[in-house]
């Protein structure tokens, strides 16, 4: 056990905490203490000896911080749970599926003096970041056009493995609130939010009740106008892209790397490969989690300094409002 470790508990036992789980086993100073599970199941692959409670407030051992993996509906009442008892919360995204459970949870945190933020792991990528800086620098020049295509692919088992998948009460929505969440939330770290939203959204390949393939179009005060498809029905899935023009030229990044870069008078401030995200074009599955241990030390950090942490609820939730936005904005 290290020492002086900063202790997580691990609330819910389904897929995303396997991430978490292996995230904190490669991260030095992190340390996983407990879990908790309505049900009583153990997260897969979690040592025997970890203990697993029925609930926050039955947890015996001391822990600093929860990690949110329940359902996307649900985060709202970890988070106060946690509150309540002084604990730090990190949830998996999406913060919430409502303003109204947005509010609860910032406004509880905020009561409690605890941080709240949401792993939204593509922040963390050095080349989203290099990138990040030269927008807000303006050194790419005047961005009027930015697409994004999010074209994943799940399965009929996979909308089947879980009571809730494919709904609105507690996933929220489809692809959009679901497998895009990370990519729209790029989207508006990069470039805020639009003062127009017209979408278009459909059910096509799967028998549920949310949309499975949409696009919404996005015009901003600046002038900037953008796209944004999100998708779980395109066979066999796509790594995410973005593409920006500015008048400078154009720049365009695949699953976060960035592939094309064509920007008068800047250089490449291309990063490599030592950081690869998951791109979920066709899968759940996290096998690399050097995204989440990025989340996961820097949480810790800004806890124990006392500091906002990388993807804090504030700005974290703007996904979520514009997914509200687009969802809104339906033409039928």
């Amino acid at each position: 056990m290290p020492e002086n470790a900063f202790r997580y508990v691990i609330v819910g036992s389904g897929n995303i905490s396997r991430t978490y789980l292996k995230a904190i086993a490669r991260s030095p100073g992190l340390e996983l203490v407990g879990t908790v599970s309505r049900s009583g199941r153990p997260i897969e692959d979690a040592p025997s000896e970890l203990p697993v409670f029925p609930s926050l407030d039955t947890v015996n051992v001391p822990f600093d911080a929860v990690i949110l993996c329940t359902p996307n509906g649900l985060h709202h009442q970890g988070a106060s749970e946690a509150a309540r008892l002084g604990k730090h919360v990190l949830t998996e995204k999406v913060l919430e599926i409502s303003r109204k459970n947005m509010d609860a949870m910032i406004h509880d945190c905020e009561e409690a003096g605890v941080k709240l933020a949401v792993s939204y792991q593509r922040r963390m990528s050095p080349e989203n970041q290099n990138l990040k800086r030269l927008l807000e620098s303006g050194a790419l020049g005047r961005v009027f056009a930015a697409d994004m295509r999010v074209k994943f692919y799940r399965d009929e088992a996979y909308y089947k493995s879980g009571a809730y998948r494919g709904g609105y009460e507690i996933d929220g929505g489809g692809p959009f609130i679901q497998q895009a969440a990370h990519n729209v939330d790029l989207f508006c770290w990069f470039f805020g939010m639009p003062a127009q939203v017209v979408s278009m959204l459909g059910t096509c390949m799967h028998n549920i009740e949310v949309e499975d393939h949409g696009t919404a179009l996005l015009r901003y005060s600046n002038g900037m106008l953008g796209s944004i498809t999100a998708s779980s029905a395109c066979k066999p899935g796509f790594s995410p892209v973005l593409e920006i023009h500015t008048d400078k030229g154009t720049v365009i990044l695949i699953n976060d790397e960035i592939t094309t870069w064509e920007i008068e008078g800047v250089e490449n401030p291309a990063a490599g490969k030592e950081f690869q995200v998951h791109s979920g074009a066709n899968s759940a599955a996290v096998e690399d989690t050097a995204g989440h241990e990025a989340i996961l030390r820097d949480f810790a950090e800004a806890a124990r300094e006392n500091r906002e942490p990388a993807v804090p609820a504030s700005s974290a939730r703007l996904a979520t409002d514009l997914i509200l936005q687009i969802y809104k904005a339906n033409v039928r």
